[in-house]
């Protein structure tokens, strides 16, 4: 390997790591929030990229109809919860509406637009709405009524949803593989490497989320209201803060952000219905990195595991996800042998 190669290397993989540093805070902020291992974060990733290119192709996503089938499944569920503790008709409606006006006019405009071939920054913005639409449905219908749950119990249960979305992205986009057209087709000649304007537009995305990350925790309400159930779920409640909201917050954060990760690594990876699966996994290695609680740990973390990927696919490109994946095997040894905790709902 010469120092070209390794540069070049070195670029892959920063790019790569931007994403699952994006990918790896997600699935922090959803564990420190609701205590759910988010699993299916591939899967926002994976619907992403395979709306976007159904918009290019001018077909109507699939995520259309999913978001639908979500928004009426809530319906059902909102309806026989009012039945069921005789809640009154005005308060379920509100709560209704809350849940899937949003998915629903997302899909409406989406079902439009597969008519028109609208600028590629457009379709983004409204995969980017349709697929964030997706974050609460889930929580409400898997995660809200097991909140009090113990952390096994929610793990079962992500990974009953991975395998439920896998399903229903095989069914709503079937089995061939797309990729998209990158954001900046440009590039520029560094020395002897070549930078691509996508690797800029990744990074430059990713370091500018996290920076709105960090400001939305550090100085608005509902951000310290989030961290504030991160810390202590029962305090939070009993000072007026919502689980519920907090909950689909984060979800819809969590939605958010592997959406954008799927614009941004759909141009560079053939993606398929169950694609998502790995990139989110490699994401949660990072997030392992940190502990599930620390972001700046999982964002190192995921820039490790990014290097370790482009380099490991040079030297033994058979072998690339064994050698990513083995990688956390040290953390969960130190971890195990310094934390002191025993109990799982601490």
């Amino acid at each position: 390997m010469d120092s070209t190669i390794a540069a070049v290397l070195l670029l892959d993989g920063i790019g790569n790591g931007a994403v699952y540093a994006l990918l790896g805070m997600a699935i922090v902020l959803v564990f420190a929030v609701t205590r759910v291992i988010l699993i299916p974060q591939g899967e926002f990733v994976a619907y992403s990229a395979l709306t976007l290119a159904m918009l290019q192709l001018g077909r109507v996503p699939g995520t259309v109809w999913l978001a639908l089938l979500l928004a009426a499944l809530t319906v059902l569920r909102e309806l026989w919860d009012g039945v069921r503790t005789k809640r009154a008709w005005p308060a379920t409606g509100l709560e209704i509406a809350r849940l899937c006006a949003l998915p629903v006019a997302a899909a409406a405009v989406t079902y439009v637009a597969s008519g028109h071939q609208w600028p590629l920054a457009l379709q983004g913005v409204i995969t980017l709405v349709l697929v964030t639409a997706l974050g609460p449905l889930v929580y409400r219908l898997a995660y809200q009524p097991l909140a009090d749950a113990s952390v096994l119990l929610l793990l079962i249960v992500s990974v009953g949803v991975h395998f439920t979305l896998v399903g229903l992205g095989l069914v709503f986009f079937g089995a061939e593989g797309y990729r998209t057209p990158p954001f900046w087709d440009a590039s520029f000649a560094v020395g002897a490497v070549t930078v691509s304007g996508q690797t800029i537009v990744t990074v430059l995305t990713s370091a500018l989320l996290m920076g709105a990350l960090y400001l939305f925790f550090a100085r608005t309400l509902a951000g310290k209201a989030l961290r504030a159930t991160a810390i202590n779920r029962l305090g939070a409640r009993l000072m007026g803060v919502s689980t519920e909201h907090a909950g689909r917050s984060a979800f819809s954060m969590a939605a958010f952000i592997g959406a954008l990760s799927g614009l941004l690594i759909g141009p560079t990876t053939t993606m398929i219905y169950d694609g998502g699966f790995l990139i989110g996994l490699k994401g949660f290695v990072a997030a392992i990195f940190g502990g599930l609680a620390s972001y700046p740990l999982a964002v190192g973390g995921a820039l490790l595991v990014g290097l370790l990927d482009s380099f490991s696919s040079f030297w033994a490109s058979a072998y690339k996800d064994v050698i990513v994946f083995t990688a956390i095997i040290p953390i969960l040894l130190l971890r195990s042998l310094t934390d002191r905790q025993h109990d799982d709902d601490e």
